[in-house]
């Protein structure tokens, strides 16, 4: 079947309250043929999004409502294996770590984007095979640093890597490690490499009828405008970080897919 992540607004609720209409969803389910996967909850904003197999939206909408009333304001069709890869998760958490964790687990998450520079001139200097043992280069120190910040990949673009962060800290320092760590190869190394990369946080339903969509723009379109070695981050992320590390302001940037220019902020790492 289907499987669906639906969000409402739900200020004023306590996680609590969120909790509670979790359980009568999964008292409900088993009449309409729907299972309840999941839920996260975000008290600050006060947004929930609901995981959910399903035949069809209208169905699932249809336990919301017998079981509390509170229907979805949005909902979009998603792969299981991309939501656990974005969100960590897609099962209800065990019982002992039950407490608390709606407050804790707000969906909120951080989207990282690498992008090795001039990727086609160094297959066209070096050749492929060549190429290719760089690439894999990059791919281990990324992936080392992913491991380290306890982030996720979610998939390789062929030059980059995108990866998931529980919390924009975690994600920016990653970074850091991440051109730290290339900065030490480039030491050691005749053929050197360069990153850019660009980090964006969000939920995981928005704007876009896609997984994390406008999130995952805003990440990419910022990779492609930072500098060779450079890490930027938009306003959001640069909220998140609350001074626990310093940002430089870039100004208004003309991004691709944006009618407007967005604030980007410069991380350094040296």
């Amino acid at each position: 079947m289907p499987i669906f992540l639906d969000r409402h607004d739900l200020r004023g609720l306590t996680a609590e309250d969120v909790a509670d209409a979790h359980r009568k969803d999964l008292e409900v389910q088993g009449h309409y043929g729907v299972r309840f996967l999941t839920y996260w909850f975000d008290d600050t904003r006060g947004t929930a999004f609901c995981l959910i197999e399903a035949p069809n939206i209208g169905t699932a909408m249809r336990v919301h409502d017998e079981a509390h009333g509170h229907i979805a304001r949005d909902v979009i069709e998603v792969d299981l294996s991309a939501v656990e890869a974005f969100l960590g998760r897609v099962a209800d958490p065990p019982p002992a770590e039950a407490v608390g964790r709606a407050t804790v687990d707000p969906a909120m998450r951080t989207i990282m984007f690498t992008d090795i520079v001039d990727s086609t001139g160094m297959t066209a200097r070096l050749g492929d095979i060549r190429a290719v043992e760089m690439v894999r280069a990059h791919d281990a120190l990324v992936r080392r640093a992913l491991h380290h910040a306890g982030g996720r990949e979610v998939k390789h673009t062929g030059d980059g890597i995108m990866a998931s962060f529980d919390d924009a800290l975690a994600g920016v320092q990653c970074a850091r490690a991440i051109q730290q760590a290339f900065d030490a190869f480039n030491l050691a190394s005749r053929e050197k490499l360069q990153v850019r990369i660009g980090l964006d946080a969000g939920e995981p339903v928005a704007d876009h009828n896609d997984l994390f969509g406008a999130t995952v723009q805003m990440a990419a379109r910022l990779c492609q405008c930072a500098y060779p070695d450079g890490i930027v981050v938009s306003e959001t992320v640069s909220g998140l970080l609350s001074d626990r590390l310093p940002v430089a302001a870039l100004g208004p940037q003309a991004l691709k897919g944006f009618a407007q220019p967005v604030p980007v902020f410069e991380v350094e790492w040296r």
